[in-house]
């Protein structure tokens, strides 16, 4: 579930969404060509990139650059809620 706290609308450039993974639940794993940055409010995620995966746990963050492949998996034994923020070109 995804949820725009702040949208294209409200500031000039960046976009602030808030996203809810229930257990064993993913994000597809994807690239484009705009960073995030992710801080995880609730819960445990794994991370996982082309070349490895991270463990990041409520109160830690992590950074997409461009291009990076990246998948959020939630590993924890209920939901799990982190906040992503892009540039507004990210926000489709």
């Amino acid at each position: 579930m995804k949820r725009v706290l702040i949208d294209k609308n409200e500031a000039p450039t960046f976009v602030m969404r808030l996203f809810t993974l229930e257990p064993n639940a993913s994000t597809p794993f994807h690239s484009h060509p705009w960073e995030h940055e992710v801080f995880v409010v609730k819960g445990k995620l794994k991370v996982v990139f082309q070349d490895g995966e991270k463990i990041v746990e409520e109160g830690f963050f992590v950074y997409v650059a461009p291009g990076e492949l990246h998948q959020f998996v939630n590993v924890s034994d209920g939901p799990s809620s982190f906040i992503c923020v892009v540039p507004k070109e990210g926000e489709v």
